[in-house]
Protein backbone atom coordinates (compact mmCIF):
# COMPACT_ATOMS: atom_id res chain seq x y z
CA UNK A 1 0.00 0.00 0.00
CA UNK A 2 1.30 3.54 -1.03
CA UNK A 3 2.22 5.99 1.85
CA UNK A 4 0.83 9.51 1.82
CA UNK A 5 2.91 12.32 0.93
CA UNK A 6 3.70 13.92 4.23
CA UNK A 7 3.76 17.24 2.45
CA UNK A 8 -0.30 16.65 2.20
CA UNK A 9 -0.89 14.18 5.76
CA UNK A 10 1.68 16.25 8.14
CA UNK A 11 2.25 14.08 11.42
CA UNK A 12 0.28 17.13 12.99
CA UNK A 13 -1.59 19.52 11.52
CA UNK A 14 0.18 22.76 10.36
CA UNK A 15 -0.63 26.28 11.73
CA UNK A 16 -0.11 29.47 9.78
CA UNK A 17 0.59 32.69 11.58
CA UNK A 18 -2.06 34.66 12.33
CA UNK A 19 -4.60 31.87 10.96
CA UNK A 20 -7.11 32.89 13.00
CA UNK A 21 -7.60 36.27 11.59
CA UNK A 22 -6.93 35.00 7.90
CA UNK A 23 -9.74 32.53 8.72
CA UNK A 24 -12.02 35.22 10.09
CA UNK A 25 -11.24 37.71 7.39
CA UNK A 26 -11.94 34.99 4.48
CA UNK A 27 -15.19 34.03 6.14
CA UNK A 28 -16.29 37.57 6.16
CA UNK A 29 -15.41 38.30 2.62
CA UNK A 30 -17.23 34.95 1.66
CA UNK A 31 -19.85 36.42 3.16
CA UNK A 32 -20.01 39.62 1.45
CA UNK A 33 -19.77 37.73 -1.94
CA UNK A 34 -22.71 35.70 -0.99
CA UNK A 35 -24.54 38.32 0.19
CA UNK A 36 -23.98 40.03 -3.39
CA UNK A 37 -24.60 36.93 -5.64
CA UNK A 38 -27.86 36.52 -3.60
CA UNK A 39 -29.45 39.33 -5.05
CA UNK A 40 -28.50 39.33 -8.33
CA UNK A 41 -29.37 34.96 -8.71
CA UNK A 42 -32.85 35.82 -7.24
CA UNK A 43 -33.72 39.49 -8.88
CA UNK A 44 -33.24 40.52 -12.06
CA UNK A 45 -29.69 42.03 -12.45
CA UNK A 46 -27.01 43.31 -14.76
CA UNK A 47 -24.14 40.73 -14.96
CA UNK A 48 -21.77 43.79 -14.53
CA UNK A 49 -23.19 44.78 -10.80
CA UNK A 50 -22.69 40.68 -9.08
CA UNK A 51 -20.02 39.51 -11.17
CA UNK A 52 -17.17 40.74 -8.93
CA UNK A 53 -19.25 39.63 -5.90
CA UNK A 54 -19.29 35.78 -7.59
CA UNK A 55 -15.38 36.15 -8.24
CA UNK A 56 -15.20 37.32 -4.40
CA UNK A 57 -16.98 34.36 -3.52
CA UNK A 58 -15.29 31.46 -5.27
CA UNK A 59 -11.70 33.11 -4.54
CA UNK A 60 -12.54 33.34 -0.83
CA UNK A 61 -14.02 29.63 -0.83
CA UNK A 62 -10.56 28.56 -2.75
CA UNK A 63 -8.40 30.33 -0.08
CA UNK A 64 -10.87 29.04 3.15
CA UNK A 65 -10.61 25.54 1.24
CA UNK A 66 -6.42 25.97 0.67
CA UNK A 67 -6.25 26.94 4.57
CA UNK A 68 -8.37 23.65 5.34
CA UNK A 69 -5.84 21.72 2.99
CA UNK A 70 -2.81 23.08 4.50
CA UNK A 71 -3.83 22.48 8.06
CA UNK A 72 -4.03 18.19 6.71
CA UNK A 73 -4.59 16.94 3.69
CA UNK A 74 -7.31 14.63 5.82
CA UNK A 75 -9.65 17.32 5.00
CA UNK A 76 -9.63 16.65 1.57
CA UNK A 77 -11.37 12.94 2.65
CA UNK A 78 -13.71 14.26 4.89
CA UNK A 79 -17.73 15.74 3.98
CA UNK A 80 -16.64 18.36 5.30
CA UNK A 81 -14.03 19.20 2.67
CA UNK A 82 -16.03 17.76 0.19
CA UNK A 83 -19.39 19.54 0.56
CA UNK A 84 -17.46 22.81 -0.23
CA UNK A 85 -15.42 21.58 -3.22
CA UNK A 86 -18.58 20.39 -4.52
CA UNK A 87 -20.14 24.09 -3.70
CA UNK A 88 -17.25 25.74 -5.93
CA UNK A 89 -17.90 23.64 -8.77
CA UNK A 90 -21.66 24.74 -8.24
CA UNK A 91 -20.94 28.31 -8.23
CA UNK A 92 -18.43 27.81 -11.32
CA UNK A 93 -21.53 26.46 -13.26
CA UNK A 94 -23.64 29.15 -12.25
CA UNK A 95 -21.47 31.10 -14.88
CA UNK A 96 -21.18 28.61 -17.64
CA UNK A 97 -25.13 27.94 -17.22
CA UNK A 98 -26.68 31.12 -16.28
CA UNK A 99 -30.22 30.01 -16.42
CA UNK A 100 -29.70 27.57 -13.72
CA UNK A 101 -28.48 30.26 -11.03
CA UNK A 102 -31.00 30.41 -9.09
CA UNK A 103 -31.25 26.90 -8.72
CA UNK A 104 -27.68 26.31 -8.22
CA UNK A 105 -27.39 29.51 -5.97
CA UNK A 106 -29.96 27.49 -3.49
CA UNK A 107 -28.27 24.47 -3.77
CA UNK A 108 -24.90 25.77 -2.50
CA UNK A 109 -26.68 28.01 0.45
CA UNK A 110 -28.51 24.86 1.97
CA UNK A 111 -25.19 22.80 1.54
CA UNK A 112 -23.71 25.53 3.75
CA UNK A 113 -26.03 25.77 6.34
CA UNK A 114 -26.56 21.84 6.21
CA UNK A 115 -22.67 21.17 6.49
CA UNK A 116 -21.95 23.76 8.52
CA UNK A 117 -24.10 22.88 11.36
CA UNK A 118 -23.95 19.42 10.87
CA UNK A 119 -22.65 17.44 13.82
CA UNK A 120 -19.33 16.25 13.92
CA UNK A 121 -19.80 12.62 12.92
CA UNK A 122 -21.21 13.81 9.68
CA UNK A 123 -18.77 16.84 8.81
CA UNK A 124 -15.66 14.77 9.30
CA UNK A 125 -17.48 10.90 7.79
CA UNK A 126 -15.43 10.07 4.78
CA UNK A 127 -17.16 8.36 1.67
CA UNK A 128 -14.02 7.28 0.60
CA UNK A 129 -13.17 5.21 4.25
CA UNK A 130 -17.30 4.55 5.16
CA UNK A 131 -16.17 6.23 8.66
CA UNK A 132 -15.58 9.05 10.55
CA UNK A 133 -11.54 10.10 10.19
CA UNK A 134 -9.99 12.96 12.17
CA UNK A 135 -6.95 14.67 12.55
CA UNK A 136 -3.50 13.12 13.85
Amino acid sequence: MPTAPPWLFPARPRRLPAERAINITLRTLHLVGIAGIGGAYLYPVPDERWRPYLWLTLASGAALSLLGIHAHGIWLLQLRGQVILFKLLLLGLAVLLPAFRTELFWAVLILSGWIAHAPGATRYHSLYRRRRIDTP
